[in-house]
């Protein structure tokens, strides 16, 4: 571990390392890398070939843009762009298929972002890297398609700041310039010139070179707030951003009038989102306040005599419903304790608690794979390793932009990284 620190840490400073050196560091943690070589790509989209050709060439790209013109782009930055521009691609492998496009059969990689940014959530924190690189190196995996997708889609301010809450813009950015630079396409000025006006956009937002994007829109009602209490201040705050990035309120201002009565007294949700055994009740344990525990376990237990039996889940889900139905109307501080790894079964949750007006908290564990699967052993109720595997497989990982905020919780139920939290 001591050599790839090392090495990683070079890549903040000045290293640039090819593709097949990276493979050598990384592959035993990313074993997909050593997949690039047999990934073949369109050959309109990329004449170059294959996905290793492609990253070689990516990483090539990007180190004469941090010699030049990003050569601002330093430390933790840098890491992170070259960590981003290495994985962009890593779910191609598994996401590759063939499709009839006007005729023509075509390579195409559906949801590789996507699929990319899940496959190296629990992976990148087997690394010595920061949080801060973790979690940029996540939005650059997981978003780099969308840069110029909304200059071709005309987007407004409020996508924008949603790609900005889960991205960092700058380096999306440069990402997206090197994965240009780095193919051979018939139209590679076009899209250098898409990637042109997605930056004047987001310069023009004010949304370039910012570490918390939703303060620009926090601050434009926040000298509306003086005279309320911090309270009613937080949900209103909280709700602001999560309207504005949904295109529910026109301007930040109409988030005053549309939550100030729901804000004198509310629910608030803590969803949780975790791996089994990744720490979730240990969590709900140690925090201070009272809260209304509903948990799928418990029920689970209580309908069918066993926390595991997966029978009458109809019954079970229905009842869990109920009673987060009857405490968001009371009022209450709810968890909903289960697993919650697909983006699918939060939506439900979620819409949920926003008919009842709550704020909503999704409390996220991230962990690496060997850290749960040595907690998990050590439960109660231990699930097989098969089974843990089969969740991290999976998994889809939340963004911030699902719920009003977002708690990171890591090894021994220590708040990592928060967002839109008094933490």
């Amino acid at each position: 571990m001591k050599k790839l620190d090392v090495w990683l840490g070079s890549l903040a400073i000045s290293h640039e390392p090819n593709f097949m050196e990276c493979v050598d560091y990384l592959s035993c943690y990313f074993p997909l890398l050593q997949k690039f070589e047999t990934t073949q790509q369109d050959t309109i989209w990329h004449a170059e070939g294959h996905v290793a050709t492609h990253t070689d060439l990516v990483l090539k790209s990007l180190y004469q843009i941090l010699r030049k013109e990003a050569a601002h782009i330093q430390g933790e930055q840098r890491q992170s762009l070259i960590l981003g521009a290495l994985l962009h691609d890593i779910a191609k492998p598994i996401t590759t298929t063939t499709q009839i496009i006007n005729g023509i059969v075509r390579v195409v990689a559906p949801k590789h972002e996507e699929e990319g940014m899940n496959y190296v959530a629990f992976r990148l924190m087997q690394l010595p890297l920061s949080y801060s690189v973790v979690t940029h190196v996540m939005g650059l995996v997981g978003f780099h398609h969308l840069p110029k997708l909304l200059v071709l889609r005309e987007q407004t301010s409020h996508a924008y700041m949603k790609l900005a809450l889960n991205a960092d813009l700058e380096l999306l950015y440069w990402l997206e310039v090197a994965d240009i630079r780095g193919r051979i396409c018939s139209d590679p000025v076009q899209q250098l010139e898409l990637l042109e006006l997605f930056k004047w956009s987001a310069q023009s937002y004010d949304l370039w070179q910012i570490k918390q994007p939703e303060q620009q829109v926090m601050k434009q009602i926040q000298t509306q707030l003086h005279s309320i209490s911090m309270y009613s201040k937080d949900y209103i705050l909280a709700h602001a951003v999560h309207q504005w990035v949904h295109g529910e309120i026109d301007h930040p201002i109409s988030a005053i009038g549309k939550n100030y009565e729901k804000s004198q007294e509310y629910a608030k949700l803590y969803i949780m989102c975790g791996i089994s055994g990744s720490g979730k009740s240990n969590w709900i344990a140690h925090q201070e306040e009272k809260l209304t525990i509903i948990s799928l376990d418990e029920i689970r237990q209580e309908v069918n005599g066993s926390r595991r039996s997966q029978k009458n889940i109809g019954r079970v889900l229905q009842l869990a419903r109920q009673r987060l139905k009857v405490a968001l109307a009371h009022k209450k501080h709810i968890v909903w304790d289960a697993t919650n790894i697909r983006y699918d079964f939060r939506k439900q949750i979620i819409d949920t608690g926003l008919k009842y007006g709550a704020l909503i908290t999704l409390v996220v564990f991230h962990l690496d794979k060997k850290t749960i699967m040595r907690q998990n052993r050590q439960r109660k109720y231990a699930l097989d390793d098969i089974v843990i595997t089969d969740q991290m497989q999976r998994f889809q990982w939340p963004n911030k932009t699902e719920a009003h905020a977002m708690l990171i919780v890591g090894k021994d139920s220590k708040v990592i990284s928060s967002y839109n939290c008094d933490t």
